[in-house]
């Protein structure tokens, strides 16, 4: 028969007056300890004009406590790119079973800066430069042959190896590649932040903050944070 669970970590006491500072604390943690292959993975679900929901698991490149927001990347005529382009808003969850942890964040999406863009983009792997070009995400494509083709046209266009034929740690050919204006960041402002950790007998700690965002020049101008315990 299984045991009860003898995890006694809870959220501070009393609440802490800037949620994010904890979001990236945990975040940091969950890096250094390796306790997941992609420990910045976060599901992000998005909503089209109709309210029909969506979700897929991106990467948090991100989390600014001060202003207030996290980062992701990814193709703008994507299906999240689309809708998010249609309606603004998106949640998003980080659940690190080892640190039996998890993070939701729910708030307004605005594109981040072109500079900001093109900044993580010469960082990513020159494959992954080159599959940004080839790729038309979320579209159909008749096969994976048909794909890769694409890829090697891509690459020929832009006068380096094919990735399809490269091994993943190839070395860069010193070709610059610029970022494709259909691929960018976008910033998720928090506008509610729910933190959980797991407890015994399923009596789990959870409490959550709320803040008002005003619109402002470049993104948002916010409130301070309320917070609450909720029941588990």
């Amino acid at each position: 028969m299984r045991g009860v669970s003898l995890h006694k970590e809870y959220l501070p006491e009393p609440l802490p007056s800037e949620p994010l500072e904890l979001v990236a604390a945990w975040l940091a943690e969950a890096t250094r300890e390796h306790v997941q292959p992609n420990p910045n993975a976060m599901v992000l679900a998005t909503a089209d004009q109709h309210g029909q929901p969506s979700a897929r698991v991106v990467l948090c490149k991100e989390i600014r406590p001060q202003p207030g927001y996290l980062s992701f990347f990814t193709n703008y005529e994507s299906r999240k790119g689309t809708e998010l382009a249609a309606n603004p808003y998106a949640a998003a969850v980080m659940h690190w079973d080892k640190l039996r942890r998890q993070v939701r964040i729910e708030g307004p999406v605005v594109p981040a800066s072109a500079a900001e863009s093109d900044a993580y983009f010469a960082s990513r792997a020159w494959q992954s430069r080159v599959g940004a070009w080839a790729s038309q995400q979320s579209m159909a494509v008749p096969s994976r042959a048909a794909m890769s083709a694409a890829v090697d046209r891509t690459a020929r266009r832009l006068g380096v190896p094919s990735p399809m034929e490269s091994a993943d740690d190839a070395a860069d050919p010193g070709v610059p590649i610029a970022r494709p204006a259909h691929w960018g960041g976008y910033h998720l402002w928090a506008q509610s932040v729910e933190l959980w950790v797991e407890g015994a007998a399923r009596l789990h700690d959870r409490a959550r903050w709320t803040r008002v965002l005003e619109p402002g020049a470049s993104g948002f101008t916010a409130g301070s944070w309320s917070a609450i315990r909720l029941q588990p």
